[in-house]
């Protein structure tokens, strides 16, 4: 595999990378700026969230709104996520509509801050709200997003608090607050840009020095926070969470090298190994075999900074009560220590993992983010011509020498969902 790759720099700090395929008559504009939860300020949390909503609502020379109306209308399809590292715009268009989503990207980075009104705050803020109330609030486990980073990482560390933010800091955002935020971070000298699919790199490099070359920089970027981080828990951390839930879930993060780090890809593969589909141990063993947990998983959160986690889950079948469930997971993880990972696993893992990447890299839309992301965080878009070739090198000791360094049970922090015993309670809490 060898995706063309083709990059620039201008001289405002923006860093655009170009890979063209002819293969459809569709291009992508990816956008990410090296911002996210993480990067907000005490008394703010949510506030990254927040603004990616405010960048629908328009910009010096687009209605709010507008941004969405003119790409659908051109028959293209876009979004934005957050997340605790970065914010990422993207949309995809046909070949010939490349020109309009870069000018509506380009108009919001270098002219956002004249169509901001208060209005347009307090009626994303509400919405921003709502979203919280049926996502975490009002949801089934939902809470987990904001109490497993919590219990993970210090009060004081940039991914402890929630990535959606608390209603309280949510009201208190002002006007103020959103035009510190979008000159601090929403920056070219903060961002990457990436167009890939089918186009023109001739017109394509014209257009993006046309809309984005006279954006100025950030004259005085911040530091970035302290992530620093003991390697390890150093000891077994646990909380039991009573919630309006059916059935006990169980989530054990354990704190492993961040994403990107050497020993990070025998962490992924492990994660693999754990909990990717049906033919992993957690499954085999507690889904089928033991037939105690519904279903089970095991992924990273591909944290770049500081450290990642590694988080195992499963959900109990009727009648198993908490305490088996979660000694079930511990038990397991105890057993692949003890017992090592085998070749077969390991190739299982592998195969898994480089065809789901390889299959992403089809879409125009998931290869622009992909070259985003290693752009972003890594400086290297051209990492996602090695990424395979860089898991085959893990090898089945690697992956057993990591569990039993890095999953022993002083590095494991549990939480623990349970039943609410007496309903009440919800109501008391809700009053609270």
């Amino acid at each position: 595999m060898q995706i063309p790759i083709e990059t620039e720099t201008l001289p405002n700090g923006l860093r655009v990378t170009y890979s063209e395929d002819h293969v459809a008559p569709l291009v992508a504009v990816n956008l990410w700026y090296h911002v996210g939860s993480a990067n907000e300020r005490e008394g703010r949390t949510g506030f990254a969230h927040l603004f990616e909503h405010m960048l629908f609502q328009g910009s010096a020379n687009v209605a709010a709104n507008e941004h969405f109306e003119l790409v659908q209308r051109a028959g293209g399809t876009l979004n934005g996520s957050t997340w605790l590292d970065r914010t990422n715009y993207f949309e995809t268009v046909p070949s010939n509509q490349l020109a309009i989503a870069l000018w509506l990207e380009a108009d919001r980075m270098g002219r956002l801050l004249p169509a901001m009104t208060q209005q347009k705050l307090d009626t994303q803020r509400d919405v921003v709200k709502n979203e919280r109330r049926w996502s975490v609030d009002n949801q089934p486990y939902g809470t987990w997003w904001e109490k497993l980073p919590a219990l993970a990482f210090p009060s004081t560390h940039p991914y402890h608090h929630s990535l959606i933010g608390s209603m309280e800091h949510l009201s208190e955002a002002s006007l103020d607050d959103v035009a510190e935020f979008f000159a601090t971070w929403y920056t070219p000298d903060n961002a990457v840009l990436t167009i890939a699919g089918d186009f023109d790199p001739g017109e394509a490099r014209a257009l993006v020095r046309q809309y984005f070359g006279d954006i100025p920089r950030n004259p005085s970027p911040p530091a970035r926070p302290d992530f620093s981080l003991p390697p390890r828990f150093g000891a077994a951390l646990r909380e039991v969470v009573e919630d309006d839930v059916q059935l006990p879930r169980v989530m054990v993060a354990m704190r492993i090298p961040p994403c990107g780090a050497e020993e990070w890809y025998a962490a992924s593969v492990a994660s693999a190994i754990l909990g990717m589909r049906k033919g992993s141990r957690l499954y085999r063993r507690l889904v089928r075999e033991l037939q105690v947990a519904s279903d089970t998983s095991a992924y990273t959160f591909d944290l770049t900074k500081g450290a990642d986690l590694l988080v195992v889950d499963a959900t109990a079948n009727a009648g198993i009560t908490a305490a088996r469930i979660e000694q079930a997971v511990h038990d397991e993880l105890d057993a692949v220590a003890l017992d090592g990972v085998t070749q077969p696993e390991l190739d299982r893992a592998l195969a898994l993992i480089e065809t789901d990447f390889v299959s992403s890299l089809q879409s125009a839309s998931d290869r622009a983010d992909t070259l985003s992301r290693f752009a972003t965080y890594f400086g290297d878009p051209a990492r996602v011509n090695t990424q395979p070739a860089r898991y085959q090198r893990v090898t089945a000791a690697e992956v057993t020498a990591f569990v039993r360094e890095w999953c022993r049970d002083t590095n494991r922090a549990t939480l623990l969902y349970v039943p609410r015993e007496n309903p009440a309670n919800a109501d008391d809490e809700e009053a609270a």
